[in-house]
Order: structure tokens, then C-alpha cells, then sequence
């Protein structure tokens, strides 16, 4: 069976004593290891939060990684600085970094192949945007950045790598897709990697759905046959993202 995950993207939020503080206030409340359970914390955060978790059941990401090992980049993190600092999971291609920061697929490739170079697990964002949607043309951009994001990654790595189909749409609108919309695009999804690779290799893979997650939808869409988690934004800044981690949890 398919590993369960919920991760939690706090984006541009807490400092590093108020992440310390509410990583402190829920890891008891999230002490599973049925599901892996992900929180995807600032930069400058990161080492106060991984300390402060440890011994517990969930592990922290990065926001988003270089794919150079150094160089003249202001403002960018290596995966190598990840790697030294013990950190397992990265989230690459967020729709946030396309829009706002030219990500492309072309950049999003070559920081998934960096990262699984280095042991890191990639976290995949994929999605269209409403207007995308409304021209029918949701399938066609899936595959289009699902097959870039993985060109050059074999069968044996896709398995380290999880993908996170995120409509634009539904991203901080409070806008949720109906739990058919978000299982046809996983699914969907799934049967990109079944083409790409092979059916058995897709089964495998963790797919999860990312738009307004909260405590109150969680459950229906995570009960879908082809998502196995959550990408939360909001909701994980919240003490009830504990309640979004139990739906994740297997039946």
C-alpha cells in the first residue's frame, strides 16, 4: 500500500521562535507513524523546528532548493545546505515560485533530478489555473509538467518523489475542488507515471491533493482511491491541522 502523507507549507509565516512554539504545541497531538507527516518551514526556521520535533513521527522540507551546488545566486539555498543540515524532504515547483518567481519546468527538472542526486525527497507541485480550466486544457498541462518535472528520472527514483496536484484555483481562495475534480486529476496524474513508466511503478507513487485543505474537507478528499494526502497551506498553521493529519490516516 501506498504511503499516507499530509504536508503542511507555511509559506512566508513564523518566525523562528513562533514555528518552535507551534511545532511545540501540536507534535503531541500528531504522534502517528501511519502517516508521514511533513511541515514545510522558512528557511530560517528550519534547523529550530527539525530540533525541536525530533524524536517525534514528523519531519520537515524546505519551501524550495537550488539546483547549483554554489555560485554568485543571492538569496538561494543549495541542496547541499539542506543536506548538511539533515533535512529529508524539499518542495519543488510550488505554483507560488512559477507565478511569482519564474519558476519553469525546465528549472523545476533540474532542481527534482539535483535533489534526488543528493537523497532528498522531492515534494512535485503540479496544477493549472482557473483560466487553464475553463479552455479544457487541465489534462494537457498535467502531462506537460508531470513528464518535465520527471524527464530523466528513472523508475527506481519517481518512487522517491511525491507529487502534489495543486489547482491554482484553489490555492488560498478558499475555493476547494470537489473531491471528483481532485480524484480525476490524481488519478490522471497516476496514469501519466503509468505511460511514462509502468502501471505497477505508478501504483506506488504518493499523489496528494493541495487547495484549501481543512479539517472539514479533509477526510472526503483524502478518501478518494488516488490521493494519499494533503498538501495544506493555511490550515497547517492552525492547531487544528492535527485533525487534517488524522484524516489522512489509513482506514
Amino acid at each position: 500500500m501506498r504511503r499516507k502523507m499530509v504536508a503542511g507549507n507555511w509559506k512566508m509565516n513564523n518566525t523562528p521562535a513562533e514555528a518552535v512554539a507551534f511545532a511545540n504545541s501540536i507534535k503531541a497531538n500528531i504522534n502517528t507513524d501511519k502517516t508521514d507527516v511533513v511541515l514545510c518551514v522558512p528557511y530560517v526556521a528550519l534547523d529550530a523546528v527539525k530540533n525541536e520535533l525530533a524524536g517525534t513521527h514528523i519531519s520537515v522540507a524546505a519551501q524550495n532548493m537550488h539546483y547549483e551546488k554554489s555560485g554568485a545566486y543571492t538569496g538561494e539555498i543549495s541542496g547541499e545546505m539542506l543536506v548538511a543540515m539533515g533535512i529529508p524532504y524539499a518542495l519543488i515547483g510550488h505554483s507560488e515560485r512559477r507565478q511569482y518567481y519564474n519558476e519553469t519546468d525546465e528549472t523545476v527538472n533540474k532542481k527534482v533530478q539535483k535533489a534526488l542526486a543528493l537523497g532528498l525527497k522531492p515534494i512535485l507541485c503540479v496544477g493549472e489555473s482557473l483560466e487553464e480550466r475553463k479552455k479544457e486544457v487541465t489534462n494537457e498541462l498535467l502531462r506537460q509538467q508531470t513528464n518535465h518535472a520527471l524527464f530523466g528520472v528513472s523508475a527506481e527514483d519517481v518512487l522517491k518523489v511525491v507529487i502534489a496536484y495543486e489547482p491554482i484555483w484553489a490555492i488560498g481562495t478558499g475555493v476547494v475542488a470537489s473531491p471528483k475534480q481532485a480524484e480525476d486529476a490524481c488519478a490522471y496524474i497516476r496514469g501519466v507515471l503509468a505511460q511514462k513508466y509502468c502501471t505497477d511503478t505508478a501504483s506506488k507513487v504518493t499523489i496528494l491533493y493541495g487547495g484549501s485543505v481543512d479539517d472539514e474537507n479533509a477526510a472526503e478528499l483524502f478518501g478518494q482511491p488516488n490521493i494519499d494526502g494533503g498538501l495544506v497551506g493555511g490550515a497547517s498553521l492552525k492547531p487544528t491541522f492535527a485533525d487534517v493529519v488524522k484524516a489522512g490516516l489509513p482506514k
